[in-house]
C-alpha cells in the first residue's frame, strides 16, 4: 500500500519561511513528475509547483519567485522551500504526481498558517 506522507508546517508570521517534505514508502517517486498542490480553507485543491523526474520546474504565478520546489529521488523526497510567506498561503499542502490521470493515494496533508 502506498503512503505519502506530507510534513513541515506550522503556524508562521507573514514574511517568515518553512521547508515542506513529502516522503513516501517504497521507491515511487523516480520516473514520475511530482507537484505540491495546496487546498485553502472553502477552495478547490489547486497545483502549486511541479518539478519532472529530469528536475525542470513550473510554479503558479502566486508563488513564482518565492516558492522553490526540488526533488532527491535517492531519498525518495520532494521538497517546497518556501520563503516571504504571505497570509493567503494559508492552506492545507500536498503533495502527489503532477499528472492526475493515476495520483498516488493522497496523504494527510501537512497545514501551513501565516497570520499577518
Amino acid at each position: 500500500q502506498v503512503q505519502v506522507v506530507e510534513s513541515g508546517g506550522g503556524l508562521v508570521q507573514a514574511g517568515e519561511s518553512l521547508r515542506l517534505s513529502c516522503t513516501a514508502s517504497g521507491n515511487i517517486f523516480s520516473g514520475n513528475a511530482m507537484a505540491w498542490y495546496r487546498q485553502a480553507p472553502g477552495k478547490q485543491r489547486a497545483v502549486v509547483a511541479t518539478i519532472s523526474n529530469g528536475g525542470g520546474t513550473d510554479y503558479v504565478d502566486s508563488v513564482k519567485g518565492r516558492f522553490t520546489i526540488s526533488r532527491d529521488n535517492a531519498k525518495n523526497t520532494v521538497y517546497l522551500e518556501m520563503t516571504s510567506l504571505k497570509p493567503e498561503d494559508t492552506a492545507d499542502y500536498y503533495c502527489n504526481k503532477a499528472n492526475m490521470r493515476s495520483p498516488f493515494p493522497w496523504g494527510q496533508g501537512t497545514q501551513v498558517t501565516v497570520s499577518s
